[in-house]
């Protein structure tokens, strides 16, 4: 895979769409900044990519729905973990 100007543009935008539609799976609010969700849909496409290719599935010349779902389906993970462990819990001593 030859590494371009325009195959990072390319990478950083599918990443940034898909850590939306991760964060719109993950129920509830998360107060991550866009770089983060950015950051969490990077991973998760090129996860998803990886474990496509090694299922067989990610052999199509166009848009491979499963392949998307499976990214979608790590950067709802990421999410779910990021805004997770950024949390704290308050507890109130009496």
């Amino acid at each position: 895979m030859e590494l371009t100007v325009w195959g990072i543009i390319t990478a950083l935008i599918v990443g940034l769409i898909v850590g939306a539609l991760g964060r719109l799976v993950v129920p509830g609010r998360q107060n991550m900044p866009i770089w983060l969700h950015m950051l969490i849909g990077v991973g998760a496409a090129l996860l998803g990519t990886i474990v496509a290719r090694a299922a067989g599935f990610a052999t199509t010349a166009g848009v491979d729905w499963r392949e998307l779902l499976l990214q979608i389906a790590f950067a709802a993970i990421g999410v779910a973990l990021v805004s997770g462990v950024g949390r704290r819990r308050h507890v109130t001593h009496r």
